[in-house]
C-alpha cells in the first residue's frame, strides 16, 4: 500500500495516464486520471470545458479536483500537463504526496500524440509542444522527487516506474 499520494506530471503525451494505469494494476494500487475525473464531474470533455469556461476556468477546476483527490486514500494520480504550472497546485502536491516526472522526448511524443483532444496543441502541434516544453520542463524538474525517462520501450519504462513505486513509496 502506498504511504502517500503519487502525482505523475509531464508533458502532454508523455505517458502519464497509460503508465500510471498499468503501474497501478501491477502494484495493486488505485489509479485516478485527473483530466478524466474533471470531465466526468463537469459532464463535458476538456475541449468543451475550454470552449465554455476558457483556460482559466479549466485551471480552477484542476485545483478543485486536486484538493478533492488528495483527501482520498493514497493512490497514483495522473495530472494534466498544465496542472503543475499553478503555484497552489504545486503546494498541494508537495503537502500531500510525492511527484514523479514522466520525461519523454518530444520526437516520441509527436510520433503518436492525438492533438484533436488537446486545445493548446490544435493549431501547430510541433510548435505548441516546443513552447510548452520550454515553459514547463524547468518547473517539472524542480517539482519532481523522481524522474522516470520514457525513451525506451513501454515495458522498460513501466518496469522502472513500478520499481520506483515499490522501493520508495510502499509502506
Amino acid at each position: 500500500m502506498l504511504n502517500r499520494q503519487i502525482f505523475l506530471i509531464g508533458m502532454p503525451g508523455s505517458g502519464k495516464s497509460t503508465l500510471g494505469r498499468r503501474a497501478a494494476r501491477e502494484t495493486g494500487e488505485q489509479f485516478l486520471d485527473m483530466d478524466e475525473w474533471i470531465e466526468e464531474t463537469a459532464g463535458m470533455d476538456i475541449p468543451a470545458i475550454f470552449e465554455t469556461y476558457g483556460e482559466s476556468g479549466f485551471r480552477r477546476m484542476e485545483t478543485g479536483a486536486l484538493e478533492y483527490l488528495t483527501r482520498l486514500r493514497p493512490c497514483i494520480i495522473s495530472l494534466g500537463g498544465g496542472a503543475a504550472m499553478d503555484l497552489v497546485n504545486r503546494r498541494i502536491m508537495r503537502g500531500f504526496g510525492s511527484v514523479i516526472l514522466i520525461d519523454r522526448p518530444l520526437d516520441k511524443i509527436l510520433s503518436d500524440l492525438h492533438t484533436e483532444s488537446r486545445p493548446l496543441l490544435r493549431e501547430d502541434p510541433e510548435a505548441g509542444l516546443l513552447r510548452l516544453e520550454k515553459e514547463r520542463m524547468p518547473v517539472y524538474r524542480l517539482l519532481a522527487d523522481v524522474t522516470v525517462r520514457n525513451d525506451g520501450t513501454f515495458q522498460d519504462t513501466l518496469n522502472l516506474l513500478v520499481r520506483v513505486l515499490k522501493e520508495r513509496y510502499h509502506a
